[in-house]
């Protein structure tokens, strides 16, 4: 009776943390941050937002994430996708305190983070972060 009810209560726990898990990957969630500049990105901005995407070499989420950010920015010519290999830039990784990869960051035209998503974000969420509120 007692390993029934220990088996139940490590179930019900873990049944919790994988519904969490689940639905905290992938959603683009607001942040506000000190500015990242050019020289720590290795890359310039874009006019108006930028979507660092910090990747590992043997990550498959990765690839796809890659490949999402780049179809979805391909048509917007004043956002840019900037892919980061999180191995070969450990100081800015600390930095921004990237705990896993995929994650991207949408900063805006002065390096600020006013997004971030980990694990691969959904086609929809990133698409209305980078859509104009004045449209």
């Amino acid at each position: 009776m007692n390993g029934t009810i220990t088996l139940a209560i490590v179930l019900g726990l873990s049944s919790v943390f994988g519904i969490w898990y689940n639905k905290s990957r992938g959603t683009v969630k607001a942040h506000s941050k000190a500015a990242i500049s050019e020289q720590e990105l290795g890359a310039s901005l874009g006019s108006r937002l930028t979507l660092v995407q910090f990747s590992s070499v043997f990550c498959s989420p990765c690839r796809a994430t890659r490949i999402l950010l780049e179809d979805i920015t391909r048509n917007v010519p004043d956002v840019k996708h900037v892919d980061i290999v999180a191995e070969s830039h450990l100081e800015l990784v600390r930095k921004l305190n990237i705990l896993s990869t995929p994650t991207t960051l949408i900063l805006d035209s002065d390096g600020v983070e006013i997004g971030r998503a980990v694990g691969v974000p959904k086609r929809d969420q990133v698409a209305d972060a980078i859509t104009p509120m004045d449209i």
